[in-house]
């Protein structure tokens, strides 16, 4: 499994597995959440993405039920959280409105439940989850600097964030950003084009994709010249759409980081099956096109 350094001291592995479905499943037991950690690990995926709104609030502490059960995993885990998002569920259910909070006091509080639901000492990467409009940018720049000096996170980035958002915070900090994790896949090709990517390959700042298969989309679609051009591909390498999809973004010279979650083992088996897919210039751009629904200018 590549690996990819993501600060002083930290690398990541280029896969990663997405919990924000944890809390859904229908089996959050230990043993299961267990079962899920070590089929990464034996793939050599050792990155595992949360945040405190996942689950409801709760998909943090599922986790953590784990790693005390086994506290031997997390030192073979990176772990990545996010917070300031602030919900009407959960431990929020008396918030009036949604809304985002990146104040010295969310952000800290945010910081010290994560590390307590999931039973860990330090967080190994921080993500800011949305951009605030209402961000003061010297406090949470601030903050993270904090942080980060405290030894509670290794390391800071952000999520969702445009290019104009990276920088804002980045310029009241000491530390570097080191990530963005944004929307990325066939179904939202959009960061390919409006400067998103090209922002941070000029930078040499590696990028997180969520949501790399459409949010599933791309392994449902029956019909259309997408589906038929990832199902010739998947069948030409003997793989399926999903380590097609996620080859795609692999494919690109910035350096993206997918991150994938699904419940059911036998699936995340397979995840690293993309490292085994080849894709040429024409292939690429034979699903890009697809994907645009017409040729390239």
């Amino acid at each position: 499994m590549p690996r990819v350094q993501i600060a002083e001291g930290l690398s990541f592995s280029r896969l990663v597995y997405g919990m924000w479905r944890l809390g859904d499943d229908t089996d959050t037991s230990t043993d299961h959440v267990i079962a899920k950690i070590e089929t990464c690990l034996a793939q050599g995926i050792t990155t595992f993405d949360q945040a405190d709104i996942y689950g409801a609030y709760t998909a943090e502490a599922i986790l953590g039920a784990a790693l005390r059960a086994r506290p031997d995993l997390r030192a073979k885990m990176e772990i990545v959280t996010k917070c300031d998002i602030v919900a009407p569920i959960g431990r929020y259910s008396d918030a009036p409105v949604k809304y985002y909070d990146t104040s010295a006091a969310h952000i800290t509080q945010s910081v010290d439940t994560s590390l307590r639901e999931m039973g860990i000492d330090q967080i190994d990467l921080l993500l800011i989850h949305r951009p605030d409009p209402l961000m003061d940018h010297h406090e949470t720049g601030a903050c993270l600097d904090g942080l980060i000096k405290s030894g509670k996170i290794r390391a800071a980035g952000v999520s969702n964030f445009r290019p104009w958002d990276w920088e804002l915070l980045q310029s009241a900090m000491s530390a570097k950003l080191v990530t963005n994790q944004i929307e990325l896949s066939l179904s939202h090709i959009a960061p390919f084009t409006n400067g998103d990517l090209s922002f941070h390959q000029r930078h040499a700042q590696p990028v997180m994709a969520w949501s790399p298969l459409g949010g599933g989309a791309l392994m449902t679609t029956r019909e259309g010249l997408l589906a038929t051009r990832l199902d010739a591909i998947a069948a030409e390498q003997g793989v399926d759409r999903a380590a097609v999809a996620v080859a795609f973004l692999f494919a690109h010279p910035s350096t993206i980081l997918p991150v994938l979650g699904t419940n059911a083992l036998p699936r995340i088996a397979t995840i690293s099956d993309a490292l085994r897919v080849r894709l040429d210039r024409r292939d690429w751009f034979s699903l890009y096109e697809a994907a645009l629904g017409h040729e390239v200018a």
